[in-house]
């Protein structure tokens, strides 16, 4: 039950093992919290602040293995932490870089050193006062193409995936579970996974009738998208005058992505959305930085997510634990319910496997951990590196725009070809978005509605007119 990372992840880890698994989610594929955030595969550099060397270091070591089995997905990027000798010593943010470079082994990706600011590449955009800092390596991520690829895969190995399906109740019946689901349909399953972010335990107590003294922690996180700020591929880590960081990072050719906040979230979850004062609180942020100021109504689009955080009694949201925890009630050995608590993106398939882990007693012969090492649904390149077969794919392709390709490739891989077929793209949206890809995404990849498509499939609707973007969804209403 859920169809963000952790719910695709868990689906298609235990169809690999053997498993009957039918997936359901009341809304699109990553519609919550998985498609709002900071698009970032990481350790987690201000965690080490917090002590937390576990939840780093397997962060790491899952950097390393995305960067593999999600090759079309997860790029790598360098990272750039300007030095303000009043919130953080050089010699500590230096010793940082140390154990972040060594807490997990790293086959990929270069280290990390000291730099100067005061000269090209790296003081584009910054003012002149900052003169020293640090260069480290993490990934960033397509983190909605990244819940699609696992729930393709998924579905490739035999999984059921019901979008726009909720699971209205389930009751513990002879040994297993019989469900309920809000397309009329009635499932019966030796187990539950409830994978349902914010709504955890509210699915918990509720549709399972579950008491669990376990809570969720909710807490917003909100980001903007600036006109582009600097020039370079590199993103920066800025620290806040408030022991916070704040990430600026490059957001397609034209943009610069900039958050993320921590808002405490009272009561239950509804659909977040940025504040005035969020916007403001990271326009000041970077500003502290920036040689040109951005302004609130420099702002083309804002977006905000809720991370479903294990509730470990921390009162400063921005200390509350990123880590997780799998929590299995059963019925006297039988019919177990596992529920995730917390997590994040870059740690699912880790998270996914200790999950199997846990139900392993539950389902007797179930097959051994496979997720490390077979790549996802468009990143199986058959030994042929990413460059190799992007540039195979634009090769065949002559007559179609290279601009429209490269997107193409970016958000499928192998799967590109599927989506051009015999070359005609039909109808240009704009943006790259062909009236092809649109089908593909409706055939392919459960997408029904233009949000769907232009917000979480793509972010062509940031390159849109409203007049294109009304297009595609009058296309999408005759679907």
């Amino acid at each position: 039950m859920g169809g963000g990372i952790n719910g695709a992840g868990i689906a298609r880890d235990a169809a690999g093992r053997g498993l009957s698994v039918l997936l359901c989610e009341k809304g699109d594929l990553a519609s919550a919290t998985s498609s709002w955030s900071s698009k970032l595969i990481h350790g987690g550099l201000r965690y080490l602040e917090h002590y937390e060397f576990r939840l780093v270091a397997e962060g790491l070591n899952e950097r390393e293995v995305l960067l593999k089995v999600a090759a079309h997905l997860v790029w790598p990027a360098r990272f750039i932490m300007p030095h303000v000798p009043e919130l953080r010593p050089r010699w500590m943010i230096g010793a940082g870089l140390f154990l972040y470079d060594h807490l997990s082994r790293r086959t990929s990706l270069p280290g990390s050193r000291a730099i100067r600011l005061d000269s090209p590449p790296y003081n584009s955009g910054l003012q002149s006062r900052f003169k020293h800092g640090f260069i480290y390596s993490d990934c960033r991520v397509d983190d909605a193409r990244l819940v699609v690829a696992n729930a393709m895969d998924a579905r490739a190995r035999g999984v059921r995936v019901l979008t726009r399906t909720e699971c209205v109740a389930a009751r513990r019946q002879a040994g297993g579970w019989k469900a309920r689901l809000s397309n009329g349909e009635e499932v019966e399953a030796r187990g539950i996974v409830n994978a349902a972010g914010p709504w955890v335990k509210t699915l918990l107590n509720r549709q399972l009738g579950q008491p669990s003294r376990d809570a969720v922690r909710l807490v917003k996180g909100s980001h903007i998208v600036l006109p582009k700020l600097y020039e370079g591929e590199h993103a920066f880590i800025l620290q806040n005058d408030d022991r916070r960081v704040v990430f600026m990072i490059p957001y397609g050719d034209l943009h610069t992505l900039v958050g993320t906040t921590d808002i405490p979230v009272i009561g239950e979850y509804t659909h977040p959305e940025a504040s005035a004062e969020e916007v403001e609180y990271l326009c000041r942020a970077v500003n502290r930085y920036l040689a040109r100021p951005a302004r609130p109504a420099d702002v083309v689009w804002k977006y905000s997510g809720v991370r479903p955080l294990y509730d470990d009694g921390t009162a400063d949201p921005s200390a509350v634990t990123r880590d997780y925890t799998l929590r299995v009630d059963d019925d006297a050995g039988a019919a177990p319910v596992l529920s995730v608590f917390g997590g994040k993106i870059t740690i699912y398939r880790r998270l996914a496997e200790q999950a199997m882990d846990q139900l392993a007693p539950y389902f007797p012969g179930l097959k051994p951990a496979w997720t490390d090492r077979v790549p996802l649904s468009g990143s199986d390149f058959g030994g042929v590196a990413r460059v190799e077969a992007r540039d195979a794919f634009f090769a065949s392709h002559p007559h179609i725009a290279e601009a429209t390709l490269r997107g193409i490739f970016r958000r499928h891989g192998t799967h590109a070809q599927a989506v051009v077929g015999d070359g005609d793209l039909g109808e240009d949206f704009g943006a790259g978005l062909s009236e092809r890809e649109v089908r593909y995404f409706v055939a392919q990849e459960w997408a029904q509605s233009a949000e769907d498509v232009l917000w979480r499939r793509t972010k062509a609707g940031l390159l849109m007119t409203p007049t294109q973007r009304q297009r595609v969804a009058k296309v999408l209403a005759r679907a």
